[in-house]
């Protein structure tokens, strides 16, 4: 089998040809893709309409209860009532023995919630997994933690970032969109249940804060009470070395529910513990973030995405300019690309407009029935891992003639062979709450990646189109070249992956920074060494 065989084989394994994509995309993750996301609004339309007739059947029920009590209540009010009468005997005798058990059995009422619930079972197996809901809980964490939000107004519907007494607004939504307690203790478990007692504390603590100002409040949808998110907290707060905030929130607890002979039981485990050691009666606990051990440039990576890709003096170094290209191809040179040069090593330039709206929307169009799970290499396995989410499908290009006319405006404005074996197919990606893809090589960086089995050498350069804007969030972070570029819809991003001995570029360690607001799509077309001897520059920045 040849390299070009050998790639389409690869490829067509890659691009998921096979199977129904409608079933592709039922066996993916729900929150690891905004487009995944917004298909849940579907079934939630069905379960509105379920409710709808649900709620129009029980209000003619409960018309027909009250028009009962009325009757009923009208004559206990007539003081002279004649029981004497034999007709009202009558009436109260079968009201006693007939009508109040059928008002009390009626079968109307077991009728309207069985349709309901049948209807909540036919929809089931559409709706998200509780895998979803965790992952969705670890995504706020994660925008809480890059952009050094506040807990308080998350909950509030407000993203703003608080260091020390500085408060700033990272993004003012049209409509606020606030949490319940029983939506902050949701988040809030998720990281208990890790044992992350470092974020499940802010969000526990908003909970009770909540929960306490609608005591007494009873709400159908809420899993979790004031109760739960006290005992919640106050466990957290013991692992986490403050016994005396343990011992209040226990206390707390058990006004409410004296009965709770475990919570009891902590209570005197605690007291026992500040009388033998006074000094946790008054000593600060200090909560140590969570360690990532696969992430050692994380306080580079975040400080970037905080820029949001603003870069104040991009423009005061004279060496980073804007032109128009023509790449000397007779394909552009009646339509140049304008290129801005937005770094020196590595060097990496953006070339706006690159695609119209159309191509974009078209592009989106023809991945989202393929999408799935996006995976990295690990060893020669490839795997969905924590630190990138979003999902992705590859597109070749005879699915549509816009993937041709794609190639061929990539070729020329770069020089580069672009066609297989000597570049990949285009890969597009959909990220997902919170989706980001942490510090990363594009190239590979051991010799048993899957990459080597096309038999065209590494990933020599990457192509990276902006499929869609972003409210806020989602820039594209060089963390050894410290300089990150915001999302700009429809440019390309372009840089060289290895040094022309074919060694690895160190500086293109980069990474895709946490979603905060927005549907952030993107392609990316790899091209490999093989094929591209006499047509990289002899520079990596052909203007010297």
């Amino acid at each position: 089998m040849g390299p070009a065989a050998r790639l389409a084989a690869l490829l067509a394994v890659l691009a998921l040809r096979a199977g129904d994509p409608a079933e592709v995309a039922a066996r993916g993750d729900t929150f690891s893709a905004l487009t995944s996301v917004a298909r849940a609004l579907a079934p939630e339309r069905r379960l509105l309409g379920l409710l709808r007739r649900y709620l129009r059947g029980e209000e003619a029920r409960l018309r027909d209860l009250t028009r009962f009590y009325h009757k009923v209540l009208s004559l206990h009010e007539d003081a002279a009532t004649p029981v004497s009468n034999p007709l009202l005997a009558f009436t109260l005798i079968k009201r006693l023995q007939s009508d109040w058990k059928n008002v009390v059995h009626s079968l109307e009422a077991s009728e309207n919630i069985r349709a309901l619930k049948d209807g909540y079972e036919r929809v089931e197996q559409d709706l998200p997994a509780f895998e979803d809901l965790e992952g969705a809980a670890r995504a706020l964490m994660r925008l809480q933690d890059v952009y050094m939000l506040n807990v308080k107004g998350l909950a509030r519907g407000v993203f703003q970032r608080v260091t020390g007494s500085a408060v700033t607004d990272l993004y003012s939504p049209r409509r606020l969109f606030s949490l319940t307690g029983d939506d902050c203790f949701q988040v809030g478990k998720v990281a208990y249940d890790m044992g992350d007692y470092y974020h499940a504390i802010p969000w526990l603590e908003e909970a009770v804060s909540l929960f306490r100002g609608s005591y007494g409040e009873w709400k159908t949808e809420d899993e979790a009470s004031l109760e739960d998110a006290l005992d919640h907290l106050a466990f957290a707060y013991f692992q986490a070395g403050n016994v005396l905030c343990a011992l209040n929130l226990s206390r707390e607890f058990l006004l409410y529910s004296p009965d709770n002979k475990r919570v009891a039981r902590n209570v005197l485990k605690y007291e026992k513990l500040l009388a033998e050691s006074p000094n946790q009666a008054v000593a600060e606990t200090v909560m140590q973030r969570p360690n990532v051990p696969h992430l050692q440039t994380r306080d580079t990576y975040e400080g970037l995405c905080q820029t949001l890709g603003s870069q104040p003096t991009h423009y005061q170094i004279p060496s980073l300019y804007c032109s128009y290209e023509t790449s000397s191809s007779p394909y552009l040179l009646l339509q140049p690309v304008r290129k801005e040069v937005i770094h020196l090593e590595p060097y990496v330039v953006l070339y706006h407009d690159f695609v119209s709206d159309a191509e974009a929307q078209k592009i989106r169009g023809l991945a989202e029935p393929w999408l799935q799970r996006s995976v990295v290499a690990s060893g020669e396995k490839q795997l969905p891992v924590e630190y990138r989410i979003s999902k992705s499908a590859w597109l070749k290009d005879t699915v549509d003639p816009v993937l041709v006319t794609l190639d061929r405006r990539i070729a020329a404005l770069t020089g580069l062979d672009v066609q297989p074996p000597y570049a990949e197919y285009l890969q597009v990606v959909n990220y997902g709450i919170g989706g980001h893809y942490e510090p990363h090589f594009d190239h590979a960086t051991s010799p048993s990646s899957p990459l080597y089995r096309m038999n065209s050498g590494n990933r020599v350069a990457t192509f990276m189109i902006y499929l869609s804007s972003v409210e806020a969030g989602g820039a594209t972070a060089f963390i050894y070249g410290n300089f990150s570029v915001p999302v700009v819809k429809n440019a390309a991003l372009f840089w060289w992956n290895l040094h022309r001995s074919g060694e690895g570029d160190g500086d293109t360690l980069h990474a895709g920074c946490p979603v905060l607001v927005g549907d952030k799509w993107v392609a990316n077309k790899w091209i490999h060494e093989y094929g591209q001897e006499f047509r990289r520059p002899c520079s990596s920045r052909p203007e010297d």
